[in-house]
């Protein structure tokens, strides 16, 4: 019989994610088959799987701490936004069709007895199911046709734990407003509240633990401290947190643009690891400055981010530095922007047919509907390089620029062809390969060159690898669940759900 649990969340980013990650963890190291699941996701951070189709990076990580291969079925649909009232409808990995916001919410009937139909066959393989909700149960405007939190809790008869944000401030306002905000049914269904990033004495919470409950019936099942656990990200708000000045302990500056519609910026996730290396995000031109090297990211609207980047002066100012000397680096839709020119005759990501590309190498991009999923392996002169491609759009090179990889296999196929492109000096170069700074020699060869450029020693030793260093942090997530929640009662409302 199969257990099943669902987190929900307050409000976007309460924790919901990483909750359910440790609690894949927990139940994987006492021997359960467990299997997370997210109805519907909305992001940008997304990831292809060996059968080339696209998820959400939330349940990509969850799946990597339950000690599984990460399964489209447990992200059923993934909701990219291109523009601020539309998005790129991905269902069970492939492209569906792009709506805006309305038509998406009378096209989602449709929708829901196929994920009823997924998250079973899910669960018909595994012990227990760790469920994951979207933004918050109490956005009574959406309720009607939700299948993504107690919509999805009723399709799924899975109990709730609803997780608050402490640190946001108003937490007992916001879990009493959550709850009371539910029809009668859906208030039942929820058996324990969590409160989250908390700092300081955990004592003076006590009287209004006591005081919540009472108020909802609901028992309070721990409070979770501010956690220095480092774990993936799939939405940009994250970004707020990253930093946007250079640690000046590092020898070895690295500046990320952050484009408006930045998309898996968990690619640079690697290069944070290495011992010599500051990441920074950088917002403005005036931010910019000098780094060693100058990443532009993936974008799921290359076109409006190239536009962007001209209206905030960001374009000259990326410019200026690669001519006084900082190594370039596109990645995916920053592959696209640093080219001559940017072609989309059929409006695929937006309404700008023409546009000219930073030109610092010699390609032009021509955009088209087909969408390239797919995980590849690759060789960069003697280097073996594994990652993984989403993109819609298609890159020529000119004679001044060479293709910068050899693809040598696509989810697993062999295959012969070219990828991204470097110029003559290779002070600039791009690839469409999401993940190659996770591939640990290519990455310590690529800053021993920064390195050798500023006329320091080479460092040889590449360092922690990103999957023992993931490893670390659902180990360490998972220690700090064991002892700040009530694992009992979380076991007792586990055993009360099978079926």
């Amino acid at each position: 019989m199969t257990q099943a649990i669902m987190f929900q969340g307050t409000a976007s980013d309460s924790g919901k994610s990483w909750l359910a990650a440790g609690l894949c963890r927990i139940l994987r190291d006492d021997g359960l088959r467990v299997a997370p699941f997210k109805s519907q996701n909305m992001a940008l951070n997304s990831f292809i799987t060996k059968e080339g189709n696209e998820m959400g990076r939330a349940q990509v990580f969850q799946a990597e701490a339950a000690g599984v291969a990460p399964d489209v079925r447990m992200n059923p649909i993934l909701l990219k936004p291109s523009t601020d009232k539309a998005s790129q409808v991905v269902f069970l990995g492939k492209v569906l069709t792009d709506m805006d916001a309305a038509d998406y919410q009378a096209f989602k009937p449709q929708l829901k007895d196929k994920v009823k139909q997924v998250y079973q066959e899910l669960a018909a393989e595994n012990d227990v199911v760790v469920l994951e909700g979207a933004g918050s149960p109490a956005e009574i405007n959406l309720n009607e046709n939700d299948l993504v939190n107690m919509g999805m809790a009723r399709m799924a008869d899975a109990p709730v734990i609803l997780v608050a944000d402490i640190d946001k401030g108003g937490v007992f306002a916001a879990i009493y407003g959550t709850i009371k905000l539910m029809p009668p049914a859906d208030q039942k269904r929820v058996k324990g509240i969590v409160i989250n990033k908390f700092r300081g004495d955990e004592t003076l919470l006590t009287p209004g633990n006591k005081m919540i409950e009472d108020l909802t019936g609901v028992p309070v099942l721990g409070v979770i401290p501010m956690s220095d656990v480092d774990l993936d990200e799939e939405d940009s708000v994250a970004l707020t947190g990253k930093s946007r000045q250079m640690d000046t302990n590092k020898a070895l500056d690295v500046a990320v643009i952050s484009l408006t519609k930045i998309s898996n910026f968990t690619d640079f996730h690697s290069l944070e690891l290495q011992p010599d290396v500051s990441v920074r995000y950088v917002l403005k031109p005036e931010e910019l400055g000098q780094p060693d090297l100058l990443i532009i990211p993936g974008s799921k609207n290359t076109n409006e981010d190239m536009a962007y980047l001209n209206q905030t002066g960001l374009a000259a100012a990326i410019k200026r530095a690669h001519q006084r000397g900082s190594m370039v680096c596109g990645i995916c839709g920053g592959y696209q922007i640093i080219g001559r020119q940017l072609h989309d005759e059929q409006q695929v990501e937006s309404a700008i047919k023409h546009q000219a590309g930073l030109g610092l190498i010699d390609t032009e991009t021509y955009f088209n509907p087909t969408k390239t999923t797919t995980q590849a392996e690759a060789w960069h002169d003697d280097f073996k390089l594994t990652g993984y491609e989403i993109h819609m759009g298609t890159t020529k090179l000119g004679p001044t620029a060479r293709p910068y990889t050899k693809i040598v296999a696509n989810n697993g196929v062999k295959t012969a062809r070219d990828d991204g492109a470097i110029n003559d000096d290779g002070t600039v170069f791009g690839t469409y390969l999401h993940g190659i700074f996770d591939n640990q020699l290519w990455t310590r060869h690529l800053l021993n060159q920064l390195r050798e450029h500023k006329g320091l020693e080479p460092i040889y030793t590449p360092g922690v690898s990103l999957n023992t260093y993931k490893e670390q942090q659902y180990d360490k997530l998972a220690a700090t669940l064991r002892q700040h929640l009530d694992m009992a009662a979380i076991y007792q409302i586990l055993a009360d759900s099978a079926h």
